[in-house]
C-alpha cells in the first residue's frame, strides 16, 4: 500500500514552532499586562490609604506638618498613578499586538492542516481509483479465463 507524504510538511512543522512561540509571547504579554494593573491598584490603594490617614489627622488636634505631609504623598501617588496607567496601557497594546500576532498564524497553521486534508483526501481516492482498475483487471482476467476455458 502507498504510503501518503504531505510535500509542505516542514512548513507545517514550522507553523507549529511559530504558534508554540507566538503562545508564549501572548502569555508573556498578559502575564506583563496584569502585573501593571496589579501595581496600579495597589498605588490607588495606598493613595486612599494616605487620604484616610489624612482625614484622621483633620479629625484630630491640627497637626499641620501631618496634613501636608500627608497632602504631598496623595499628589506624588496622583502622579504615579497616572504614570502607572501610561504603562498599563501600553502593556494592553503590546498584548493586543500579541494576540492579533498569535490569531493569525493560528489561521496559516490551519489553512495548512486544510490543504493537508485536503491533499489526504485526494491521496485516499487516487488510491481507491487505482484499488477499483485493479478490481477491473482481475475481474476481466477471470471473466476472459473462464470464457477461454470453454
Amino acid at each position: 500500500m502507498a504510503k501518503f507524504f504531505y510535500r509542505m510538511q516542514n512548513i507545517l512543522n514550522i507553523k507549529y514552532k511559530l504558534e508554540e512561540q507566538a503562545k508564549q509571547e501572548f502569555s508573556q504579554a498578559q502575564s506583563r499586562y496584569q502585573h501593571e494593573v496589579d501595581v496600579l491598584e495597589s498605588l490607588k490603594q495606598r493613595k486612599q490609604t494616605c487620604i484616610l490617614e489624612m482625614r484622621e489627622y483633620a479629625k484630630e488636634k491640627l497637626n499641620v506638618m501631618e496634613l501636608e505631609r500627608c497632602n504631598q504623598s496623595i499628589d506624588i501617588f496622583e502622579e504615579m498613578i497616572q504614570e502607572q496607567k501610561e504603562v498599563v496601557f501600553r502593556a494592553m497594546a503590546e498584548m493586543d499586538k500579541a494576540r492579533a500576532k498569535l490569531n493569525e498564524i493560528i489561521q496559516e497553521r490551519k489553512t495548512h492542516e486544510k490543504l493537508k486534508e485536503h491533499q489526504f483526501e485526494a491521496f485516499l481516492q487516487e488510491l481507491n481509483a487505482e484499488e477499483m482498475k485493479e478490481i477491473d483487471q482481475l475481474v476481466s482476467y477471470q471473466h476472459s479465463a473462464g470464457k477461454e476455458g470453454e
